[in-house]
């Protein structure tokens, strides 16, 4: 089985990071594919950066569909492309904070979010509501360390993102954190050790949901709205898109 990891910002020292962690969660006969597109943002943190970043997730799939790769992880907290990604899979594409949201009613009733920066808890409000978690979600947080704070500044950024979360755990009745940012996923257990409390990252939640849809054979429908999208010439920049 071969699983493509995406980190759609283009820093590859978190794309390691996140890999590492795929790795961990997935299954000894799983080969994990963790990439960054060629093109985009080097960070994540914004609706703008989230639309650029789409289009490199969208060509990453395309690359993986064309290397046989059995499904996908999309390995930021906006899930930017997913539906996108999943009109050009076959196999199944699942986004951090979809999985995350998922495990986090599975074993409790429910979850807070600690995520970076406090502009984008807009974006996580948007998610819950979607994914049909807004009852289990009690509390949107923000360390307001930058992501590649995340990665520049480790043991700083740590410290902050455990302030925040013990903060979070003394203000509301969360049974567990969801980290909200892939590149946290190298201080999860950390974490867990210290609040003794679940601590869920996605990219773990996702790479182990994936394998578990593979391996009982299930793939993205095609039926309706995720079915390939129409063959339709694409101009300018984007033009390698034409299908």
């Amino acid at each position: 089985m071969r699983i493509k990891v995406i980190n759609p910002n283009t820093t590859w020292s978190m794309t390691r990071t996140i890999g590492q962690a795929a790795h961990a969660a997935a299954s000894a006969d799983v080969e994990i594919e963790a990439v960054s597109p060629n093109m985009g943002p080097v960070s994540i943190e914004s609706h703008s950066d989230e639309a650029l970043a789409a289009v490199g997730v969208m060509d990453e799939v395309r690359k993986g569909e064309l290397d046989g790769c059995d499904g996908y992880v999309l390995a930021c907290f906006g899930d930017p492309g997913l539906h996108a990604a999943q009109e050009l899979a076959h196999g199944p594409v699942v986004g951090i904070a979809q999985a995350a949201f998922h495990a986090a009613t599975l074993i409790g009733r429910s979850f807070a979010i600690v995520t970076t920066l406090g502009r984008t808890l807009g974006r996580a409000h948007d998610l819950v509501e979607e994914y049909g978690f807004t009852s289990q979600c009690v509390a949107y947080r923000a360390c307001e360390v930058p992501v590649l704070g995340l990665d520049e500044h480790p043991d700083a950024a740590y410290e902050a993102l455990l302030a925040e979360c013990r903060a979070t755990l003394d203000c509301c009745a969360a049974d567990s954190i969801v980290l909200g940012c892939a590149g946290m996923a190298g201080m999860c257990k950390r974490l867990e050790n210290e609040l003794h409390v679940p601590v869920i990252d996605g990219v773990a939640a996702a790479t182990a949901l994936v394998e578990g849809l593979v391996r009982i054979g299930m793939r993205t429908s095609k039926r309706r709205e995720f079915a390939n999208p129409p063959a339709k010439e694409v101009v300018g920049l984007l033009a390698d898109f034409t299908r």
